[in-house]
């Protein structure tokens, strides 16, 4: 190799090696994404279901078929599936549903804590679950007066089930669900 080339080379190695030496490199401090909801305003929600309930103001409602609803968070990407059954002498075989169908998240929850609630003025009887861990529900419960209605609700996101990502968006929803629960009316 000529001295010309050699000479070159070494100038391009030695600028190379000159620019790529930076000042010490600092990690940077960990962040957590700032997610802020507004705050809920809460309407009463009327049909001509045997039922009524407050529900958050800026959620869409959508379907009623049969008294079942899709209550959608659109800007959350989160939806509350509310169903109705009434009841006919099989009061035993809808709580062994509403209890399967949150036990079948079992195997991806961390835990699911039972939360009984009683409302005998209003003759609302029923349980709320809440699902730990990256099960695909979060939040789920059901509602009896035992004689003639049963109403069932769970939340889905619209997402990878990841708790830590969407803690916020779950904690949310699931307020609204045990004001939905809480106000819930037979006609």
């Amino acid at each position: 190799m000529p001295k010309k080339t050699i000479l070159f080379i070494t100038l391009i190695l030695v600028a190379l090696t000159v620019l790529s030496c930076k000042k010490e490199v600092l990690p940077k401090p960990s962040s957590h994404l700032r997610l802020d909801y507004p705050e809920a305003n809460y309407a009463q929600f009327e049909s001509q279901c045997p039922f009524t309930f407050e529900m958050n103001a800026d959620a869409v409602i959508k379907g009623e078929k049969e008294c079942s609803f899709t209550i959608s968070y659109p800007k959350m990407k989160a939806t509350i599936y509310l169903t109705y059954k009434p009841v006919n002498g099989n009061i035993n075989k809808l709580l062994r549903d509403a209890q399967k169908l949150t036990y079948e998240h079992v195997i991806k929850a961390d835990d699911i804590l039972e939360q009984p609630f009683l409302n005998p003025q209003q003759k609302v009887f029923g349980m709320f679950y809440q699902v730990d861990g990256n099960a695909a529900t979060n939040s789920q419960f059901y509602a009896t007066d035992s004689t003639k209605h049963f109403v069932t609700g769970s939340v889905y996101f619209y997402a990878k089930p990841n708790f830590d990502s969407i803690m916020p968006a779950a904690s949310y929803v699931k307020n609204d669900m045990q004001r939905l629960l809480e106000t819930l009316k037979w006609k």
